[in-house]
């Protein structure tokens, strides 16, 4: 198992795994109203389609984005070398004020929600600064993480290997990001921000789909998983998951930006780029069988859910037809997969970072009920899609007229409820456990 230099990467690794907490926090609060805006019978005592948007928009920014990112500099810290910490504690204040005025952009005039892909905004001022100061604090932490995570030779440190993979597919979405803003004209709607996020945000995903498993790797060494394979072939497997990363620079020189063909290039890229992770699936289900007759413990509970609800997602992923909600059962089944295995590297990595430990049966079964309630949640989502419930609505909009359409719905409901309640159960636990902080 990787050990934690003292010094600077404790120091930044407990500061992004706070902030990475905080925004969970947030959007916890906002999940209930989205939930409640989209239950059968409550949306219709409940006069909240309006808050339903603006709610939307930051709640996806702070469970995704920032929760994401803050967790990944998290690991980048924890597997990295000392040095550069004015760098990482530059990127850390940055990315801190962003998070802060992102919550409380909402609370100013102006901010009219944009429901595009990947990262959703507001249209109003505080918010893109609260987005650019996010991104420039996080291109610091990924500079940090280049210089400072490199592995000691490219087969040896299989874990520290697949964490700096990620760190270079977070420096290709910075670029795309950056290279979208340049390029893009300014248009009205909701397409400009659509064309915007869309390189960078495809890109994002294969720096999460690394560093789940890299988190999956963690955990099983942590829980006594014998490896059958040897660090070369794994780190293969790593090296054969990132291939696909060459291509997103080579869409941007070849095909002009915001084009049908550059966003359709991005498409093909998902389908045939995601794959290659499979060796890396086929492992993650092998480690997940050796550990399966050990004591409960809520870092394992957290591999077993997250395993289950990624591949969920994925499977649902190519079962999209038409813009409905199977798409957001997609990437919730695959995002949580993501957000359950970071919880489960939370878990083990609290005392190592000098906090206490999550112990207890709150800690053990908190991944099974959030990943319980995203999977009734995800399930309602992919069942109404079935019956053509169109995304991004609320309300009457969602016109659901058929039995079949209200019961899937319905589950979405209940499912999210159970989540939220899970999603409050982790913050909990984390709270406890960083409350009895020790010394690191």
């Amino acid at each position: 198992m990787a050990t934690i230099s003292p010094g600077a990467p404790i120091r930044l690794a407990r500061a992004w795994l706070w902030l990475g907490v905080a925004a969970l926090i947030g959007s916890g609060v906002l999940a209930v109203l989205l939930v409640l805006s989209r239950t059968p019978g409550i949306q219709d005592v409940f006069p909240l389609k309006d808050l339903f948007r603006a709610a939307l928009v930051v709640h996806v920014d702070l469970s995704v984005a920032v929760w994401f990112m803050a967790f990944a500099a998290t690991i980048w810290s924890a597997v990295g070398r000392a040095g550069c910490a004015g760098l990482g504690w530059s990127g850390f204040a940055l990315a801190a004020l962003g998070t802060l005025l992102l919550a409380v952009s909402p609370f100013f005039p102006g901010a009219e929600p944009v429901l595009n892909n990947y990262i959703p905004v507001l249209r109003q001022p505080l918010f893109f600064v609260a987005i650019v100061m996010f991104a420039s604090g996080m291109a610091l932490a990924v500079l940090r993480a280049l210089l400072t995570a490199w592995p000691r030779g490219l087969f040896a440190e299989p874990l520290r290997l697949g964490a700096y993979l990620g760190a270079l597919a977070a420096l290709l979405a910075l670029v795309a990001f950056a290279w979208s803003w340049a390029q893009v004209p300014v248009v009205d709607g909701t397409i400009y921000f659509e064309v915007l996020f869309w390189g960078g945000g495809h890109a994002l995903q294969f720096q999460h789909a690394l560093l789940m498993v890299v988190a999956w790797l963690w955990i099983a060494e942590y829980l006594g998983s014998r490896a059958a394979l040897s660090p070369r072939a794994l780190s293969a497997m790593f090296l054969v998951a990132a291939l696909p990363l060459p291509a997103i620079p080579a869409i941007y020189l070849l095909l002009p930006v915001g084009s049908l063909p550059h966003m359709e290039a991005f498409a093909k890229l998902m389908i045939w780029g995601h794959p290659y992770m499979g060796p890396l699936l086929v492992f993650g289900a092998w480690m997940l069988w050796s550990v399966r007759d050990l004591a409960p413990n809520p870092a394992k509970s957290a591999f077993v859910a997250s395993f289950s609800l990624f591949v969920l997602g994925g499977v649902l992923g190519y079962l999209i037809q038409g813009v409905n909600v199977v798409i957001p059962a997609h990437y919730h089944g695959s995002t949580v997969g993501v957000t359950l295995a970071f919880m489960g590297l939370a878990y083990l990595l609290l005392p190592a970072l000098g906090f206490g430990e999550a112990t207890g049966r709150m800690a053990v079964w908190q991944p099974y009920v959030y990943g319980a309630g995203q999977l009734i949640h995800v399930l309602g989502l992919a069942w109404s899609g079935g019956y053509g419930v169109q995304r991004k609505v609320a309300g009457a909009e969602q016109m659901l007229i058929t039995l079949p359409q209200k019961i899937g719905m319905g589950m979405m409901g209940l499912g999210g409820l159970i989540a939220v309640v899970g999603g409050l159960m982790f913050v909990v636990v984390c709270l406890k456990a960083m409350s009895r902080r020790g010394a690191g």
